[in-house]
């Protein structure tokens, strides 16, 4: 039953983003609109998530989410993520590597919506940059998400957080709200299955401006690491009680197998 949802989900998903990214074009002419769009593709995803496949998503710590300007650092396992932190955010703008705005449709979207894209390979040049557009965000008073250890890691696999959340942490003078999940055992990477239960993603009290860098980065990793591994042992225990297997995995990231 599984695989029959999960293939159902897939195939459903990824005609309704095609339909939605060829309707939507008449709302490219509009910053607002644009984003207001991306709202409305993450609401219909994680509905036919639920609706197909079984698998609910719901949000904690939404309610003390403080307003205006801020960075959001968020554990990266899954494509799950990227649709739903579009939800909670009403500026919200993506840190994302440089490549995804060459994908036809897709990347007139992530353009017109302002997204932050970065190019990986140059190294300090890529900083500056980084920085100089995010500071114009936070100017425009938007919300800032960042996964700091920038691509998807396995649930449970070793946490390798890059400097760039610090860099901007320091340079930009707001607060940053960590996000811990467990999202990636109900959707993981290079894998069609979407488990059924309930995914967590939980706002974490935010980290006001003003600790330097290295005491900084130690907070922010502590505070996602330890509440996502919670997460974790919640949805394990969920996958356990439906008979689901549960994945198990290496400090390299790897699936390693399934108890």
């Amino acid at each position: 039953m599984v695989v029959v949802r999960s293939l159902a989900f897939n195939i459903l998903f990824y005609i309704a983003t095609a339909l939605i990214a060829l309707v939507g074009l008449p709302v490219l002419v509009s910053q607002r609109a644009t984003l207001r769009y991306a709202q409305g593709w993450g609401h219909v995803s994680i509905w036919l998530l639920r609706v197909v496949a079984g698998t609910r998503v719901e949000f904690r710590g939404i309610a003390d989410l403080p307003k205006g300007p801020l960075v959001i650092a968020a554990k990266h396992q899954s494509t799950l993520e990227t649709l739903a932190l579009t939800i909670p955010f009403e500026q919200f703008t993506y840190v994302l590597k440089r490549e995804l705005m060459w994908i036809p449709l897709f990347g007139w979207y992530l353009g017109r919506s302002g997204m932050v894209p970065i190019d990986r390979a140059k190294g300090a040049r890529t900083m500056a940059k980084l920085n100089a557009a995010a500071a114009q965000a936070i100017r425009d008073g938007r919300q800032l998400i960042i996964f700091p250890e920038g691509t998807r890691r396995a649930a449970g696999a070793e946490p390798a957080y890059k400097q760039g959340l610090s860099h901007l942490y320091v340079a930009l003078g707001v607060p940053c709200v960590p996000v811990a999940l467990n999202s990636g055992l109900y959707w993981r990477r290079h894998s069609f299955r979407r488990l059924p239960g309930t995914c967590v993603i939980e706002f974490l009290p935010p980290i006001p401006h003003g600790l330097d860098r290295p005491e900084f980065l130690t907070e922010v990793q502590a505070r996602i690491e330890t509440a996502s591994n919670a997460l974790l042992a919640e949805g394990r225990a969920d996958l356990a009680e439906q008979g689901l297997a549960v994945p198990v995995f290496e400090g390299t990231g790897q699936e390693s197998g399934v108890v």
